[in-house]
């Protein structure tokens, strides 16, 4: 059984590949962006994203962060989880039930995260 989509935003193609196929396999629709330009242009398409995976570091008018932040003010249904190989957030950046999720991201650390956010029925 498929989810509604969700949206990975990362400017490395191989790591969004990664994580796409990774979700996929996990029985989830995926919808890709390389930044949080891309992204905004597609949530605000209406495309009925479920959740939200975002890199921090990446080029465009917003970093993930501050995608973050825009998504759960817009969408507040919308879970988010933020990953990073370079940043760690600070106390309070993160909305409101956003996990962060540090780079390299094993699949166990995804699936705990999707499964906190309510996303899994299964770790």
């Amino acid at each position: 059984m498929k989810h509604h989509p969700i949206l990975v935003v990362e400017d490395d193609g191989l790591i969004r590949m990664d994580l796409a196929d990774v979700l996929s396999d996990s029985g989830f629709d995926v919808v890709e962006a390389a930044n949080a330009d891309q992204a905004l242009a597609l949530l605000e398409a209406g495309i009925p994203v479920k959740a939200m995976l975002t890199d921090i570091d990446m080029p465009g008018s917003m970093n993930g962060i501050k995608l973050a932040n825009l998504t759960a003010s817009r969408w507040p249904e919308c879970r988010i989880i933020v990953i990073s190989g370079r940043f760690s957030p600070d106390q309070g950046s993160l909305p409101q039930g956003a996990r962060f999720l540090s780079k390299p991201i094993s699949e166990r650390q995804l699936s705990v995260a999707l499964f906190e956010l309510g996303l899994s029925s299964t770790i």
